[in-house]
């Protein structure tokens, strides 16, 4: 076979290969209806299927969020508490510090007068230590001078005689000062035991520990039947603190950078983290002479105006120092414009709320200063009366929703 007739073979043999059988008459005349029909069905399923999503889209766009609001409250500066400039951490102490009460003289403490918590005034006993060492050392030295007064009467008698004979020339003037010396020696005795009895009576009275000024027992640090001497290491000696609670004051470290803010006599406000619904006025008292190099700080106490019995010393507390208080109508003092906290919210750009209009709401950026009460100041971004959505929702800008006042 020539080369031309193997390759005219091969072309027949690929034509064969995609030649396409005819099916029968019957099956040539129904083949197509199906194909049609099945097509007309996808089409018609497809429309539906737009229709729908369409229709969904609709629906979500032109459905109203339900929500609830609060109104933006305009009101005179003047009438406000001062606003904040400044918070910080801190702890509440007492004008007098701990009052730590030890011993003057050693001895067995015998009992305690008082307990923890207990309220004590200047000059109640607190502790009894054993004292009957020191009631012997003074009946002692009360028996000594008593002989020494006796001894006493004796010399002078002597003197008087003496200086009579004299002169009279019956004894000689050595004599005479012999006389004179033993009156002076008796006198000088009295004058030393009279010294050492005032010095054992003091010790007697230190065997019963009093109260050097009104307040709260805070501890008692020893023992019934324990030993109690003077001085020792970190105020071993120490048997009871107390406090003046009347004196309260809070105590927080101010930055460097913030001192300007805070002045002396300036309005604070103290909250216990124990109770932060409760708020105490305070004042500024003391601002420390000298910073602390390590931490850039310097230590400022302020003086709570009205303490009550839940305020207890080291109590963890914030203060939050207050600016001056404007004259109401000023122009230094427009208004100011309170919202709710809850409707306050927040984003990587700052403060803003959702404000209801026409049954829309709008995003409106604002500026804050600081709380009052349950409510915020907005410095900017408010005028006041706006209708606000109040708590945590998802909104979009022109979004339909329907409003209940909050109650």
């Amino acid at each position: 076979m020539t080369p031309l007739s193997e390759r005219d073979d091969r072309l027949r043999d690929d034509l064969q290969s995609l030649r396409i059988e005819r099916a029968p008459a019957s099956t040539r005349t129904k083949q197509p209806r199906r194909g049609r029909k099945s097509r007309g069905t996808r089409i018609a399923i497809a429309i539906v299927a737009l229709a729908v999503a369409a229709l969904g889209v609709r629906l979500v766009r032109g459905s109203a969020v339900s929500v609830e609001v609060a109104q933006a409250t305009a009101v005179e500066a003047g009438s406000l508490e001062p606003a904040p400039v400044l918070s910080g951490s801190g702890y509440v102490v007492t004008g007098d510090r701990y009052v730590s009460i030890g011993v003057r003289v050693a001895g067995r403490i015998d009992r305690y007068f008082i307990e923890e918590g207990q309220s004590v005034k200047k000059g109640d006993p607190l502790v009894q230590l054993d004292d009957r060492d020191y009631r012997a050392a003074v009946g002692r030295i009360e028996a000594g001078l008593a002989l020494a007064r006796a001894n006493t009467e004796l010399a002078d008698s002597e003197l008087r005689r003496g200086r009579a004979l004299r002169k009279s020339g019956v004894i000689s003037d050595q004599e005479l000062d012999v006389l004179e010396n033993k009156a002076s020696v008796t006198h000088a005795t009295i004058a030393q035991l009279e010294a050492e009895l005032e010095v054992a009576r003091v010790n007697l009275e230190y065997t019963t520990l009093r109260a050097p000024t009104d307040g709260v027992v805070l501890a008692k640090l020893k023992e019934v039947g324990e030993i109690a001497v003077p001085g020792g290491f970190a105020g071993s000696g120490d048997l009871v603190r107390i406090a003046n609670l009347s004196d309260m004051r809070a105590e927080v470290d101010v930055n460097e950078a913030d001192l300007e803010r805070v002045r002396m006599g300036g309005n604070a406000r103290v909250t216990p983290d124990a109770y932060p619904d409760r708020h105490y006025a305070a004042r500024v008292v003391k601002l420390y002479p000298q910073v602390d190099r390590q931490k850039g700080t310097l230590k400022v106490e302020v003086k709570i105006l009205d303490p009550d019995d839940k305020l207890l010393p080291d109590m963890s507390t914030r203060v939050t120092f207050l600016g001056e208080r404007a004259a109401p109508g000023t122009a230094e003092a427009p208004p100011t414009v309170l919202v709710p906290a809850r409707a306050l919210q927040r984003d990587n750009d700052g403060s803003f709320v959702w404000i209801v209009e026409d049954g829309r709401v709008r995003r409106a950026r604002v500026e804050t200063s600081g709380e009052s009460g349950d409510r915020v100041r907005v410095v900017s971004g408010l005028r006041g009366g706006e209708t606000l959505v109040v708590g945590e929702i998802t909104l979009k800008d022109g979004q339909r929703v329907t409003s209940a006042a909050k109650g």
